[in-house]
C-alpha cells in the first residue's frame, strides 16, 4: 500500500499559523527608531505612517506589524512555549523569499508599516539566526526596505551572527523568559541565564559603539538604532512581582534597555504538569507595567516600587502602584503644590507627568488654588487626599483609615437585560 505524504500547507494557512504562534510575544512596539521613509521615489516603505494598527508607540503613534514567526518548529523543550518539540501543534515554515514577499505585499496594500520576526530554532541556533538576517538583508538590500524591522535575536548563536541583525535591523531583543534564574532552569531546560544576558552585553556595546562611531563619522553604519528589548514571562513560575521588579531595574541598568515587557502566563493545550492550571490575572501584567513607569519617569528606585507590595510581594490589584505607596507612606504627604520640588509632586497619586509640568508652569505666574490643580488633572478626588494649596488643606483626610476604601472605585457586576 503505498503511503502518501500530507499535502504541504497553503501559503495563507502558514501565515495563519505563524501569525497565531508570534502572537505570544509583547515586545513589538516599534518607538525610538531612526526616521526612515521612501519619499522621492526612493525605497520601499517607511517608518512612519498610518495602517491597520497593531501596536502602539509611547507617544501615541499608531503601529501597524507584520508580526510572524519564520518557523515555529524548535529543538528546544521550554515547558511554558506552544512550539516546544514536545507540543502537538501544527508546524509550518516559510522561506526567507516568502518572507520577503509577504512583507512587501503587506507594505504595498497599506495594512504594515514594517515586519517584526522570530523563530523556533531549527537544525540550531546559528542556522535559524542566518535565516532571520537574510530576511532583513533580502528587505534592506535587494528591495532597499525603509520600514521598521525588528529581528528576535537567538542568545545561543554566534555574536558575528547577531551583529548582522543589527545591521539590518532597527530594534533586536532577546527575551530573558523569566524572572529567576532558578525558573529557567526548571522551566527551559536548553536556555542558561548567564548565556542570554552575555549576549544582551555583547549587543549592548555594539549599540553604544555604532552611537559613537556615527559622531565621528557621519556615515559609519547605524546598529540597531531603536535600540533592544526583552521580555519576561509573568505568572510561569512563582516569582513575586518584588522579584520581577528588581529583575526589570537591573537589566534597565545593566544593558540600557529600551523597554522591559511583561507577558502575562497564558495556559496552552497538552500543558506540561509543572506549570500552573490557571493564568494569572491579566491585571497584575497592567500593574507590573504601571510599576515600569514609575521606575522610568516618576524616579520611584525599585526597592520604593516593591515596598508598595504586599507581604507576599505581589502588588494590590485592586489600586495602581503609586496609590498603593502612598498610602503605605503618608508621612510624605500631603505636598504643598506651590512649594514643593518636581521629584515630589511625581510622587502624588493622580497626578502624571504632564500633569505636574503644567503645575510647574502656572505656579510661576500665580498661587495655585484646588480648583486650578483640577483643571490641570484628570480626577482631582484621587488627587486631593495628598495635596495643599493656598485655600485647601486635607487635614484628617490624608490619615484617615478608610482612606483606600474612599479612593477605589467599586466594580459592579452589569445586568445582562
Amino acid at each position: 500500500m503505498v503511503q502518501h505524504s500530507p499535502p504541504k500547507p497553503t501559503l495563507r494557512q502558514r501565515l495563519e499559523i505563524l501569525a497565531d504562534a508570534a502572537k505570544y510575544d509583547a515586545s513589538c512596539a516599534s518607538s525610538g527608531t531612526a526616521k526612515k521613509n521612501s519619499l522621492g521615489g526612493k525605497g520601499v516603505g517607511s517608518t512612519e505612517g498610518m495602517g491597520i494598527c497593531h501596536a502602539y508607540a509611547p507617544d501615541g503613534r499608531c503601529i501597524s506589524l507584520l508580526k510572524i514567526l519564520l518557523t515555529n518548529h524548535c529543538i528546544f523543550d521550554c515547558h511554558y512555549c506552544i512550539n516546544r518539540k514536545s507540543a502537538n501543534t501544527p508546524r509550518a515554515r516559510f522561506t526567507p523569499q516568502e518572507v520577503v514577499d509577504l512583507t512587501l505585499n503587506f507594505y504595498r496594500r497599506n495594512y504594515i508599516e514594517g515586519l517584526f520576526l522570530s523563530s523556533g530554532i531549527m537544525k540550531s541556533a546559528n542556522h535559524t539566526m542566518e535565516q532571520l538576517v537574510e530576511v532583513a538583508r533580502i528587505l534592506r538590500e535587494e528591495h532597499d526596505f525603509r520600514g521598521y524591522i525588528h529581528l528576535k535575536t537567538i542568545p545561543e548563536a554566534d555574536a558575528e551572527i547577531i551583529h548582522q541583525a543589527g545591521l539590518y535591523a532597527d530594534r533586536v531583543s532577546i527575551n530573558v523568559e523569566l524572572p529567576t534564574d532558578s525558573g529557567l532552569t526548571r522551566l527551559a531546560p536548553d536556555k542558561n541565564a548567564r548565556q542570554i544576558e552575555a549576549a544582551m552585553g555583547h549587543t549592548t556595546a555594539r549599540i553604544i559603539e555604532a552611537k559613537h562611531a556615527r559622531k565621528r563619522f557621519r556615515h559609519a553604519p547605524r546598529f540597531a538604532p531603536a535600540g533592544q528589548s526583552t521580555q519576561m514571562i509573568v505568572g510561569a513560575d512563582g516569582a513575586s512581582d518584588a522579584a520581577i521588579i528588581g529583575k526589570a531595574s537591573r537589566l534597565y541598568a545593566t544593558f540600557g534597555l529600551r523597554r522591559v515587557y511583561y507577558s502575562a502566563f497564558s495556559p496552552i493545550p497538552d500543558a506540561s504538569a509543572v506549570l500552573p492550571l490557571k493564568r494569572p490575572p491579566l491585571l497584575r501584567e497592567h500593574r507590573l507595567y504601571q510599576s515600569d513607569w514609575l521606575m522610568r519617569f516618576y524616579g520611584f528606585a525599585p526597592e520604593e516600587v516593591a515596598d508598595a507590595a504586599g507581604a507576599d510581594g505581589n502588588l494590590p490589584l485592586d489600586i495602581d502602584p503609586k496609590l498603593a505607596w502612598a498610602l503605605k507612606f503618608r508621612e510624605h504627604f500631603p505636598v504643598d503644590v506651590n512649594r514643593a520640588p518636581r521629584e515630589m509632586l511625581l510622587r502624588v497619586p493622580g497626578l502624571g507627568t504632564k500633569a505636574v509640568a503644567r503645575i510647574l508652569a502656572s505656579r510661576r505666574h500665580r498661587s495655585l488654588r484646588l480648583d486650578d490643580v483640577a483643571r490641570l488633572t484628570a480626577s482631582i478626588a484621587k488627587v486631593r487626599p495628598f495635596i495643599c494649596t493656598v485655600d485647601w488643606r486635607p487635614t484628617f483626610l490624608t490619615d484617615r483609615a478608610d482612606l483606600r476604601g474612599l479612593l477605589v472605585k467599586k466594580s459592579e457586576q452589569l445586568e445582562l437585560f
